[in-house]
């Protein structure tokens, strides 16, 4: 490919509103388009990477036998009625009517007719174990779209779902794909990713797990134990507690806190630590159900983990006009001597393991001192909503906690039969009898997993792609061709190398060096070539690595050996 006919303008300035590496370098180099809010199109050289990166995919599901298939994007509300998500998926889902009348939505995850395709084609143990997966373009109407291809509403995606007789089947080709995915992510030249536990949000089922890219700028909140390996998202993290034992409680005690209502001021004014409070967190489940929530003043509520609690239903924080007419007041609010009728109170373990804190009186200007759960409050549902801090304990070996940050570029589920068992997906078993299918589901972002590529291998130029999934192998620029037969000599190495099955991209444009390589860094390619009058007069062709200064000085004729050579060494770093 000649550059002159690339269709890729470059920008010598920083784009505005893209402060993700990624995003910033994907537009400079002309890799991306944007159309929309978090809708883009992918230029030559990105749909070259996407390419790549899809075959890599293909290669290790179909290592794992799936075999591929194609759904449709559209698909009608009747499917997803018979599993009970058309009405339970919120706004992110596009619904629309088509010119019959009928309710129809865009996909933006394909459980549904996997299942319709599995119930129609299989019905005996025999046939399974099964995986089938596609390459499909998916729409979830994101109400916050950022970084460039990091979160946007239409995207590619690979997703899997695997078929089986039994959980335990199901566990077993759970591991294999979850080693394809740590396959397919070091292929596509990732290094620093790491698996979590993770909440099945509304794809369901028993248990989940993310792959995730470690980056400053990512935006979930991950959980670490350098101990044990415990690794797990924000919304599933645990930590162990440490009970206040042995502490005698004091005799309850009103005390006047005139116009103090954070934890913070009330903490300030009576001289005592966040962690000697306790704090009331109230919550409107539903259309009209009142939710209260007591944890300790030093930690936050896990709202991912509240909304498993209640189950479906929209939840929201109470307003202060709703607040009062439970009998509370805000700012000073607690249970203590309220109608336990009137709302649903959890206690978080922070607050039923605390001894003597401080929380709220119910009146104005008001809090008590010395209050403990176990004897000051009526009723009460014990519940673990804390969400744990960096330091904070490992539940299962008791480590300090890590706190970093990650992109979600994968994740797994095991679904069991959240699908299968109300669309009657079943198969007969060896005694004739039938059952629900157990399933398994698998998704990778294709643009994702590229942005977050770029992420990771790039310096202050430009990105640095791995060559396993980089648009071209090797860039020659062209120096002057005018002169000293550099044209002619450019255009005999190129033809050599693409016989050889070599991917080129080539500068044929008559600009100055400073601009052609410039636009070499932009796009990032891992190999360049350059040829100049000076180099070739005596012989010689110079080579070098993106990302490094150092380069080395080739005679022409043995270009097409070497660079054969670098190529298979380069290559051979993302066999798995």
């Amino acid at each position: 490919m000649r550059v002159s006919k690339l269709v890729a303008r470059t920008l010598r300035e920083d784009p505005k509103d893209a402060p993700l590496r990624s995003h910033n370098l994907l537009l400079r180099g002309g890799y991306i388009l944007q159309v929309a809010a978090g809708i883009y199109t992918l230029m030559p050289l990105a749909k070259r990477v996407a390419q790549k990166i899809e075959r890599i995919i293909r290669e290790e599901m179909n290592r794992i036998e799936g075999q591929e298939i194609t759904m449709p994007v559209v698909m009608p509300r009747e499917l997803w009625d018979e599993a009970g998500r058309y009405e339970a998926v919120g706004p992110e889902m596009l619904r629309f009517r088509d010119r019959n009348g009928q309710d129809m939505l865009l996909g933006m995850t394909h459980e549904e007719p996997v299942v319709q395709a599995a119930r129609a084609h299989i019905t005996s143990y025999r046939q399974l174990p099964v995986m089938m997966y596609q390459i499909q373009t998916k729409f979830r109407d994101e109400a916050r779209s950022r970084g460039g291809l990091i979160r946007v509403r239409e995207f590619t995606m690979k997703d899997a779902y695997s078929f089986h007789t039994t959980h335990e089947d199901m566990i077993e080709y759970y591991d294999r794909c979850h080693a394809a995915y740590g396959r397919i992510f070091r292929r596509a030249g990732l290094r620093d990713f790491v698996d979590v536990e993770s909440d099945t949000g509304m794809m369901g089922g028993g248990m989940s797990h993310e792959f995730m890219f470690l980056t400053d700028v990512g935006e979930d909140t991950l959980f670490l134990c350098g101990k044990c390996g415990y690794r797990a998202n924000r919304e599933v993290a645990r930590f162990a507690f440490t009970p206040a034992d042995g502490i005698a409680a004091g005799p309850l005690e009103k005390v006047a806190t005139p116009g103090k209502k954070t934890i913070e001021e009330v903490s300030e004014f009576l001289g005592v630590g966040a962690a000697d409070t306790a704090k009331a967190v109230l919550y409107v489940h539903g259309k009209s159900d009142f939710v209260f929530v007591l944890i300790r003043g030093d930690f936050e509520v896990n709202e991912t983990k509240l909304a498993k609690i209640l189950g479906k239903g929209e939840l929201r924080p109470a307003q202060d006009e709703e607040i009062r007419a439970l009998g509370a007041v805000p700012g000073y609010a607690s249970p203590v001597g309220l109608d336990a009728t009137k709302f649903t109170l959890l206690v978080d373990e922070t607050v039923l393991r605390s001894r003597n804190l401080v929380t709220g009186a119910n009146e104005e200007g008001f809090h008590v001192r010395n209050f403990n759960a176990d004897r000051d409050l009526k009723g009460g549902r014990a519940v673990e909503l804390a969400t744990p801090r960096e330091g904070d304990a490992c539940a299962t070996c008791g480590g300090p906690l890590r706190v970093s940050r990650g992109i979600e570029i994968g994740n797994i589920f095991q679904l069991g039969t959240k699908y299968s068992a109300p669309m009657r997906c079943e198969f007969l078993d060896a005694d004739g009898k039938s059952r629900p299918m157990i399933m398994g589901c698998y998704g990778i972002g294709v643009g994702r997993l590229l942005a977050s590529v770029v992420e990771e291998s790039n310096d202050a130029y430009g990105p640095i792609w791995p060559i396993s999934i980089a648009p071209y192998e090797v860039h020659v620029c062209v120096l002057d061709a005018q002169k000293g037969g550099v044209g002619e000599a450019a255009a005999g190495l190129v033809e050599k190398l693409e016989a050889a099955g070599v991917e080129v991209l080539v500068d044929d444009r008559n600009e100055k060096a400073g601009v052609q390589f410039a636009d070499a860094d932009l796009f990032g390619v891992p190999l360049r070539l350059i040829l100049s009058p000076r180099n070739l007069a005596q012989g010689m062709v110079e080579f070098k690595f993106r990302g490094q200064k150092a380069s080395e000085m080739w005679p022409v004729d043995e270009v097409p050996a070497r660079l054969a050579e670098v190529i298979s060494r380069e290559k051979s770093k993302y066999l798995d």
